[in-house]
């Protein structure tokens, strides 16, 4: 199966931030030597039949490589698909982001869940199991995160909407 993994708070070239040779080596004693990462940001693409076993070991391998805990979520390319299908031509792109974490499916409708995203200015417009679709109140703020860290009392990590839609379009056959 085709996956895309977000490794949370990678800033891959900066000090104090795995690089790409820890990472790609990471996927590579987990079995997925042919991955391929996306941008600088922790966005790798791989296949796995089991890949959270994969994700588990990365997270374990980077930490044994460079002293540096990171958390690594995944999902199939093909909810990405489906995600960038019913969202990527909306007229703001810079205003969605994208977040995995590892909750159950939050409900947008969920008045609890409305009142939390409203306090940082944005709002949930689509969710599935692990995954959510935010759109800030301003072009270019980042309030996917902390929102859904709020909600599910876990760490999350984001990525915005024109990442998915360049990241669907590279990795399409």
């Amino acid at each position: 199966m085709r996956c895309i993994a977000l490794l949370r708070n990678v800033n891959q070239g900066q000090r104090g931030h795995p690089s790409t040779a820890d990472i790609l080596a990471a996927f590579a004693d987990a079995g997925c030597s042919d991955a391929v990462p996306f941008q600088s940001n922790g966005t790798v693409r791989f296949d796995s039949d089991e890949p959270a076993e994969v994700t588990a070991t990365v997270t374990a391998s980077i930490e044994a490589r460079t002293g540096l805990e990171r958390d690594c979520f995944w999902i199939p390319f093909t909810v990405l698909v489906e995600v960038v299908d019913a969202h990527g031509a909306t007229s703001e792109p810079r205003r969605y982001e994208f977040t995995l974490h590892r909750g159950a499916t939050i409900d947008p409708a969920d008045p609890r869940v409305m009142q939390q995203a409203a306090a940082r200015r944005c709002r949930i417009v689509d969710a599935g199991p692990g995954w959510t679709l935010t759109r800030n109140d301003r072009e270019g703020e980042g309030n996917a995160t902390p929102v859904i860290e709020g909600l599910t009392a876990g760490r999350a990590t984001s990525r915005g909407l024109p990442t998915l839609v360049r990241l669907v379009d590279r990795f399409s056959d």
